[in-house]
């Protein structure tokens, strides 16, 4: 799994074995390793996040930070997935 960045004990990676065809821009969350039950989080064309789900339980404060880290940290998110899977779409 690429790792995108770390928040303390969660990780954010893009998950390397996406759905053909490939899903719109998103992330997902979870405490320590990567895991199929993850929290995916949508990345709008604008930079800013949608929670699709929540599957790893994330505390909803702590989720709210890693949000907004992620919205801060948009720009690299998108060209590290542009590098990865070599396209974009976005969720909207």
């Amino acid at each position: 799994m690429p790792q995108v960045f770390k928040i303390g004990p969660y990780w954010i990676y893009f998950w390397a074995d996406e759905s053909k065809p490939l899903e719109p821009i998103h992330v997902h969350v979870s405490e320590g390793n990567p895991t199929r039950n993850a929290t995916k989080i949508w990345i709008t064309s604008t930079g800013k996040c949608l929670l699709c789900h929540n599957k790893g339980r994330i505390p909803e404060k702590a989720l709210r930070n890693i949000m907004r880290m992620i919205e801060a940290r948009a720009d690299s998110v998108v060209k590290k997935w542009v590098a990865f899977f070599g396209t974009i779409t976005y969720y909207c």
